[in-house]
């Protein structure tokens, strides 16, 4: 019969075979490192024993059942053999290898999981707005800002770089500069220039104060390019005084791990 291509040649494979200087114990050292009990084939004065029944072998440590004489002939024969460790190539494991839900927190390094980007800023001095007008809150003075995604010099909107939902807060401090002129605080935030969401704080008439703090916070989902997120407010009061929001006021936000 003809072959396509080189004719295939006659191969043989050898066994490697150890031979152990016997004494009263149940451990010696193979010469070569194996998986398990079955990678070799071990004989005591000719006689087959059982893997694992009569022996244990994993690396290089032989252990057997029942201790040795220095009179027994023992030997082995490797039918596996264990010469190095293979490491998967970089870049060639993915998801389908990895069974779900087995990889733990123990597995990550510091850090590599992380609520960022991030940032908190506050307004360093009082702000004046005009009397029931929507106006964009000047949050200047940063405490931190992870990822330089909030402008706290010209524009005073939080633009991430990175896609994901997001958690955005700001607290705001509204005031009139004249006891029982404050009516109304309201609080929102825009997205992409568009009201998203709002929220109220009414009737503090009173002549005891005129400042009132008003919180809000809500999830939003960032495109992690165009999307940005800007902070408003609204101070309502009566009479000719001035009214704006007050240093100390904050606003912040970080991504959610999803």
């Amino acid at each position: 019969m003809s072959y396509i291509g080189t004719p295939p040649s006659n191969a043989f494979t050898s066994l490697l075979k150890q031979d152990f200087s016997t004494s009263a114990t149940t451990g010696y050292t193979l010469d070569h490192a194996v998986n398990n009990a079955n990678d070799i084939a071990l004989f005591i004065n000719f006689v087959r024993q059982e893997p694992t029944a009569g022996y244990a072998a994993s690396g290089t440590t032989l252990t057997l059942t029942s201790a040795t004489a220095s009179s027994d002939d023992m030997y082995c024969v490797y039918l596996g053999q264990a010469l190095q460790t293979v490491n998967p190539a970089n870049a060639s494991v993915g998801t389908s290898q990895l069974v779900d839900g087995a990889v733990t927190s123990a597995k990550l390094a510091s850090g590599a999981v992380a609520n960022t980007p991030a940032f908190h800023a506050t307004l360093s001095s009082i702000q004046q707005t005009s009397d029931a007008t929507a106006t964009k809150i000047q949050f200047n003075s940063e405490s931190f800002d992870t990822n330089n995604a909030y402008d706290n010099s010209s524009n005073y909107r939080f633009q991430p770089q990175v896609a994901g939902k997001y958690f955005i807060y700001t607290s705001i401090s509204g005031r009139s500069d004249s006891p029982g002129q404050l009516t109304n605080v309201r609080t929102s935030l825009y997205k992409n220039g568009s009201e998203l969401i709002q929220a109220y704080g009414t009737d503090f008439r009173n002549s005891a104060g005129y400042q009132t703090l008003n919180y809000m916070g809500a999830i939003i989902e960032m495109n992690g390019s165009s999307d940005y997120i800007e902070y408003f407010a609204r101070i309502d009061h009566t009479g000719g005084t001035n009214g704006g929001v007050d240093s100390g006021s904050y606003a912040g936000a970080y991504k959610i791990i999803e």
